[in-house]
């Protein structure tokens, strides 16, 4: 017979609490996703409370009442002082009770339900969710037991792991490894009160002894985590892991609690929360209004690009036709990708199959035509206006009327291309970043007549990708270029005013950008943007500062990497940048031909200035109603240009600077950069 408890009765809503079977159920109700929170913690502590001085209750559940048991920490909490009762007098709470307590896990539990859940005596979980500790990719390390009751269960080595990584493993897979207790099929419920009632007694992991292991292991597993990312979390995660192994359970405990809070308080921890959050925010803004089918999609052009981007398509499961104006071009391509796949299953990074169901999904079309059935075409041709428009005619007497025609354009006007086609209302920018079947953002251009249902179908894309969705207005360069191409020039105009390449890059890498800017240009090739230079040279304002070594390397044929030589040398077959003689003749030219006085620069000098150039642009951004929110930006910077995650973004990083300095060095780089610059309104970018 079930009794039941009123919810009040708890002095919370998010828990109820109900007998069954001599087994006190506490449901844990806090939607969407049953994150803890407060108010569930009070109620978990009130529950238990209930039932333990029920005579009728022999044993404890903890099971969620939707699809997650506990998905994680309420973040929102994680601002300011975490409100009473925090999550380890639950646990200790847990622990107290003289009955044994069962977590019954379902869907994601993750960082501090995973903590809940192994501070109870037993663990069952419903097949086919999730379990992991994710604190450390939001700067912390978990505070309430992850990284001390695991040591029980798996050993130090493997809960070193499992921090360092935040690795998500299959409650399959959990279970194996010893984690879990039991996996189930059916009604989780009815399971869980069965295995509760199967059990014996108390099992606190706290109380036993941690599992033994060879120090040798220990040590390269946190070598490698130290190496993958010597970020404070990964090494406040090492340390309590070391301690678990050698001091009191208690002291162990105590440490790991101080060090959570320590991390959570800091900048890296707010950064990566505020980034979080602007994920959140961007899908749930960014969902498309009706949800579209993709049976197929159309590629035009098997370049780089173009080969990139049906490869992302078909690692989605997306049959995918791509086309090339060379007819040899798309079969080249996709054998390309056949030598590719065919190396990654000889290094045992993909298996035989999946490489051929990957490549069953691709077919190397010889003409145009072979597009007419495909619900979305991507055109990556050549980065010309009059190419772009001349392909998307001829796609538009192919496609059935209803199929978008998305144009992977990095700059150029998408209302000029949309302008070529009879229903502009099917046009719209899809700029994928490179590598386009791994960069994990997707800027999508809205154009002045793009519909809502052609929209729709990128969104859709998105999605099945696995991409952020960026929505962007028209302008040059979108959101992301636009920013980078101001802070790259201002980059230039350091040098001429004293600074040299290698003294820049090295500057902004510390700070924790990827690469510098000069080096990334000799990756990517100087040559591309000489010629969108050389496309806009008459509409450039004599009076405006131009930066011209660039032009100088470029007619020398300094292309970069794939020359040789560019703002740095390259030895062949090296990837590794060399500072070169020549580059700085020019550079050093240049300011005498100029007129300017060069003069020292110290890092923090050049780091504020690209970051205030940045800051400045983005300003812009939002007034032009180029980007939604200021959360965005933070988005595209982070996942597609190398700006540090840790720093949260421009605007983020704007948040935490003082108005006045702010005020001064855009004065001052106003001052410096001349006729035409523009001052944007920082305050937009705070939140």
């Amino acid at each position: 017979m079930t009794q039941q408890v009123s919810p009040l009765s708890l002095g919370t809503i998010p828990v109820t609490y109900t007998v069954e079977d001599r087994v006190g159920v506490l449901t844990i109700d806090n939607p969407p996703v049953n994150a803890s929170s407060a108010a569930v913690r009070a109620g978990l502590m009130s529950g238990l409370e209930v039932a333990e001085a029920d005579d009728e209750v022999d044993a404890i559940v903890l099971i969620g009442a939707s699809a997650n048991f506990v998905s994680g920490s309420d973040l929102r909490e994680f601002s300011g002082p975490v409100p009473e009762p925090q999550l380890p007098s639950v646990i200790a709470a847990i622990e107290a009770s003289a009955k044994p307590v069962v977590a019954a896990l379902s869907g994601a539990t993750l960082g501090g339900g995973f903590e809940l859940a192994l501070g109870c005596d037993g663990r069952i979980a419903l097949a086919g969710g999730v379990v992991g500790l994710p604190e450390i990719t939001l700067g912390m390390i978990p505070g309430a037991g992850g990284t001390q009751r695991p040591l029980r269960l798996v050993g130090p080595a493997r809960t070193l792991e499992l921090v360092t990584s935040g690795e998500r493993l299959p409650v399959e897979q959990a279970h194996r490894e010893g984690l879990i207790d039991e996996v189930v099929t059916g009604s989780l419920r009815a399971q869980a009160i069965r295995f509760a009632r199967a059990l014996r007694g108390k099992r606190i992991l706290r109380n036993l002894p941690v599992r033994g292991a060879d120090p040798g292991e220990v040590e390269q597993v946190a070598t490698t985590a130290l190496r993958r990312a010597a970020r404070p979390q990964t090494v406040a995660a090492v340390g309590a892991i070391l301690m678990g192994g050698s001091a009191p359970a208690d002291r162990a405990f105590q440490h790991e609690r101080a060090e959570f809070n320590r991390l959570r308080n800091g900048t890296e921890s707010s950064a990566l929360r505020h980034l979080f959050f602007a994920r959140r925010a961007a899908l749930k803004a960014n969902r498309p209004a009706l949800p579209r089918e993709l049976k197929s999609v159309g590629v035009v052009g098997a370049g780089t690009m173009g080969a990139g981007i049906a490869r992302a398509f078909v690692e989605a499961g997306v049959p995918v036709v791509l086309v090339d104006q060379q007819r040899q071009a798309a079969a080249a391509a996709a054998e390309r990708l056949q030598r590719t796949y065919q190396g990654m299953v000889t290094r045992g990074r993909l298996t035989e199959s999946d490489a051929q169901h990957h490549l069953s999904l691709l077919t190397a079309g010889t003409t145009i035509r072979d597009l007419e059935e495909t619900d979305l075409v991507v055109e990556a041709v050549y980065e010309d206006l009059e190419v772009k428009q001349t392909v998307l005619r001829q796609l538009e007497t192919v496609l059935r009327p209803h199929v978008p025609l998305a144009t992977n354009t990095s700059y150029l006007d998408v209302n000029e291309i949309a302008a070529a086609v009879a229903r502009p209302t099917r046009v719209l920018g899809m700029h994928f970043f490179s590598p386009a079947h791994r960069a994990a953002v997707l800027e999508i251009v809205r154009g002045e007549k793009t519909s809502t249902e052609a929209l729709d179908v990128a969104l859709t894309a998105a999605k099945v990708l696995e991409k952020m969705p960026i929505l962007a207005g028209v302008c040059d360069g979108f959101i992301g270029n636009r920013i980078y191409n101001a802070y790259r020039r201002q980059c230039e105009l350091m040098l001429e005013e004293g600074a040299l390449p290698q003294q820049v890059d090295a500057a902004l890498t510390e700070f924790g950008f990827a690469m510098g800017p000069f080096a990334v240009s000799d990756m990517s090739g100087l040559d591309i943007a000489w010629r969108m230079r050389k496309s806009k040279a008459g509409a450039r304002d004599p009076r405006e500062r131009y930066p011209d070594v660039a032009d100088a390397l470029c007619e020398l044929g300094r292309f970069g990497q794939k020359t040789g030589d560019g703002w740095y040398h390259y030895e062949p077959g090296s990837r590794t940048p060399h500072p070169d003689s020549t580059v700085e003749a020019l550079i050093e030219q240049s300011s005498q031909r100029k007129a300017i006085t060069r003069a020292a620069f110290t890092s923090q000098g050049i780091v504020t200035r690209a970051l205030v150039t940045m800051a400045n642009e983005a300003a812009l951004l939002l007034v032009d109603k180029i980007a939604d929110r200021p959360s965005d930006i933070d988005l595209m910077l982070t996942l597609g240009y190398g700006f540090p995650t840790h720093e949260g973004g421009i605007t983020h990083w704007v948040g935490r600077q003082d108005r006045r300095f702010l005020e001064h060095e855009l004065d001052a780089l106003a001052a410096r950069t001349g006729h035409g610059f523009t001052k944007g309104e920082l305050d937009l970018l705070r939140s």
